[in-house]
């Protein structure tokens, strides 16, 4: 799986504490997806926190 992350996401990423291998496993393994128009809402369980991945899916997948 091919994720771009944008600027906005890595900074916040870096500000809230949240590794790379969460996001993926937020989208490979998700408790719940939502689809609303082309962005894709992944909300999963981890260390005692739900995380919620928004993403677009393409021929990759780009984390907004």
């Amino acid at each position: 799986m091919h994720i771009i992350y944008t600027n906005h996401v890595r900074f916040s990423m870096k500000e809230r504490n949240i590794e790379k291998v969460w996001v993926e496993e937020a989208i490979q393994s998700p408790d719940l997806i939502e689809k609303e128009f082309e962005k894709y809402y992944a909300r999963k369980k981890l260390n005692g926190k739900i995380i919620e991945v928004v993403y677009e899916k393409k021929t990759y997948i780009k984390h907004i």
